[in-house]
């Protein structure tokens, strides 16, 4: 079976990296053939449950991730999560600003909300993408629906040092 997976053209060569090297580490890490077409096309093609895995740091570097940070889509105690704000956002001046709030100043909001939750954070084109393990990605959107909902990002630093608290306090109890 073959797995299909589109990405933007400017994308493109951090999937293949200088010589080669990026797609042949991610072929041999899955046992996987991986084909990149100019037009941005992947095609993916192994056993199903490598290209499941595969698909999604295919996706991940594609959303502007790069390849040493999607490589954690090969663990299944991670998961991707691609945002859409053409939904929320009407305008490019809307963009700009949801996207100035999600980083905040100097970078602060974005490098908290990737503390907290121990999640990488990518904001590309009209989305925002999340890599985090299972048990915190609720933690992450959560985050970014409330800046993206409006909330001043103070109540938003106050509410990822409970999500912090409560993501320790899971881990200890073993949940």
């Amino acid at each position: 079976m073959v797995e299909i997976v589109r990405i933007p053209v400017e994308r493109m060569g951090a999937l293949i990296g200088s010589d080669g090297e990026n797609k042949k580490r991610l072929e041999k890490l899955t046992n996987t053939t991986i084909k990149v077409n100019d037009d941005g096309e992947v095609e993916i093609n192994g056993d199903s449950a490598n290209e499941f895995f595969v698909k999604d740091v295919v996706r991940a570097i594609g959303r502007g991730f790069a390849l040493q940070e999607a490589e954690r889509l090969l663990k299944d105690t991670w998961a991707l999560e691609v945002i859409d704000l053409k939904e929320i956002c009407k305008s490019e001046n809307d963009l700009r600003r949801v996207r100035g709030r999600i980083i905040g100043e100097e970078g602060k909001m974005k490098a908290e909300i990737e503390a907290a939750t121990e999640c990488g954070l990518s904001i590309y084109g009209w989305t925002v993408s999340i890599i985090a393990p299972l048990d915190t990605l609720i933690y992450a959107k959560k985050a970014i629906n409330r800046i993206l909902d409006g909330a001043q990002l103070t109540t938003v630093f106050n509410d990822l040092a409970k999500y912090r608290k409560e993501i320790m306090g899971n881990r200890l109890l073993g949940k």
